[in-house]
C-alpha cells in the first residue's frame, strides 16, 4: 500500500471519519470518503453500488473510472450485472474480498469499448451495519491483480464506518418523517379547533343577520357573508384533508373516494390486484390523487372522474381521468401548471413515470406508475 506516512494515514481516516458522521448528503459523503480514500491507499479507481432489498443496483459514487466505463454516461455500471453483485444478492459477500478479475472490464474489451487505462481487478468489500446491508465498495488500480491482507482489513474499516453512516442517515430521514407527520397532525387539529370553528360560527351569525332584519341591502350584505364563510369553509376542510389525511388507514382508493365526496366530486372506482403498498408509495399517491382530483373539481367544470387503481407485486399504477373541458398540451412539452409539475415530481423521486394526455374538449388522464 502506497502511503506517504503513518502521520498522513491517521489525518485521512479521521477525516474520513469526521465526514461521515457530520454529513447527510448520501451522494455528497460517499463521493468525498470515496476520494479520501483512494489518495490513502494509493490506488486510483473506485465506485460504490448502493443496492435495494430486491437486489437492484444503483452507482452512488465513483472516482477516476477508466473511458471503457464512463462511456456514455457511466451506462456500464449503471446497467446489467456482474460477479461481485451476483456475489453480494446470494450473500456470499461477508467481507472485503479479492475479485480476480472485473466482468464489466471483460465486457469492455470484447466489446472493444474504449481504454481500460490497465484496470483488470479490484477488491469488493460489503457495506453493512450489523445485520443491516447497503451495497458494495469496489476499489482497485491499473495492473493491480492481488490486495494484501493489510489493505483489505482497511477497507473493510472504512467499509463499516460507511455502512454505519448509511445507517444513521436512514434513521434520520425516518425520524424526520415521523416528525413531518405529527407536526401536520397537530396543524390540522388546531386549523380545525380555531380557524374552522370561526368560520362555523361566521356563517351561523351571517344567517341569523339574514333572519333578524327586513332591510333588503342588510339582507343581501349578511347572504354575501354567508356565502364567503361557506366557500372559506370548504377551503379550510379541503386544507385539513391534506394535512390529514381521513380515512386513509381503510385504504387509499377509500380515502380518495372520501375526499372526491368531501369536494362534491362523484367518482367511478376499478381496483385490481391485491398486495400492501409502502408508506411512502401510499402517501405519495395519496398527494398526487389529491391534486389530480381538486383539478377535476376547479378547472375540468364537471362533477364526474373515473379513478382506476391496479397493484402487482412489483409496482402500483393509478390513473385518474375526467371528460371534461381539457387543454392543449403535447407529450414531451413542459408542464403546464405547478401542481401537475408536483405530481410529475412525486412520481419521478420514487423512480416512477408520469404520463399526462389532455386535448379541449376531450377531458384529461393522468396515469401513474410507480416500482416497487
Amino acid at each position: 500500500m502506497s502511503i506517504e506516512s503513518g502521520h498522513e494515514e491517521i489525518s485521512i481516516l479521521k477525516e474520513i471519519a469526521e465526514l461521515l458522521n457530520e454529513g447527510t448528503d448520501t451522494k455528497e459523503i460517499l463521493s468525498g470518503v470515496l476520494q479520501k480514500l483512494l489518495h490513502v491507499t494509493g490506488l486510483q479507481t473506485g465506485w460504490i453500488f448502493l443496492m435495494d432489498e430486491h437486489g437492484t443496483h444503483h452507482l452512488a459514487a465513483d472516482a477516476a473510472l477508466p473511458p471503457a466505463l464512463a462511456h456514455n454516461q457511466k451506462r456500464r455500471m449503471c446497467q446489467g450485472t456482474c460477479w461481485c453483485v451476483n456475489k453480494y444478492n446470494n450473500h456470499q459477500l461477508n467481507k472485503a474480498t479479492n475479485i480476480m478479475e472485473c466482468k464489466r472490464i471483460e465486457d469492455a474489451i470484447e466489446e472493444k469499448a474504449g481504454e481500460t487505462c490497465g484496470l483488470t481487478h479490484h477488491a469488493t468489500v460489503p457495506l453493512r451495519a450489523g445485520q443491516e446491508r447497503f451495497g458494495i465498495l469496489n476499489v482497485g488500480a491499473p495492473n493491480k491483480t492481488h490486495f494484501e491482507k493489510n489493505e483489505l482489513a482497511l477497507l473493510e474499516a472504512v467499509a463499516y464506518q460507511i455502512g454505519t453512516a448509511l445507517k444513521r442517515i436512514k434513521l434520520t430521514q425516518r425520524e424526520q418523517e415521523t416528525a413531518l407527520v405529527a407536526e401536520r397532525n397537530r396543524l390540522a387539529r388546531d386549523l380545525h379547533d380555531s380557524v374552522n370553528q370561526l368560520l362555523f360560527s361566521l356563517s351561523l351569525t351571517a344567517r341569523a343577520g339574514v333572519e333578524m332584519t327586513a332591510n333588503t341591502e342588510i339582507k343581501q350584505t349578511f347572504s354575501y357573508i354567508q356565502d364567503l364563510a361557506q366557500e372559506a369553509l370548504g377551503e379550510m376542510r379541503a386544507l385539513i384533508w391534506q394535512l390529514r389525511p381521513q380515512g386513509l388507514e381503510n385504504g387509499l382508493v377509500s380515502a380518495l373516494k372520501s375526499y372526491a365526496d368531501m369536494l362534491g366530486l362523484s367518482i367511478k372506482t376499478k381496483v385490481s390486484g391485491a398486495t400492501c403498498i409502502p408508506g411512502k408509495v401510499e402517501e405519495a399517491l395519496w398527494r398526487i390523487g389529491q391534486e389530480a382530483l381538486a383539478n377535476c373539481k376547479k378547472h375540468a367544470q364537471i362533477t364526474e372522474a373515473k379513478l382506476l387503481f391496479h397493484t402487482s407485486s412489483n409496482g402500483v399504477a393509478l390513473t385518474i381521468l375526467d371528460a371534461g373541458c381539457g387543454f392543449h398540451y403535447e407529450e414531451n412539452a413542459s408542464i403546464p401548471s405547478l401542481g401537475l409539475k408536483n405530481m410529475k415530481l412525486r412520481t419521478e423521486a420514487l423512480n416512477g413515470t408520469f404520463n399526462l394526455k389532455s386535448k379541449p374538449g376531450s377531458g384529461t388522464e393522468i396515469q401513474i406508475h410507480i416500482p416497487f
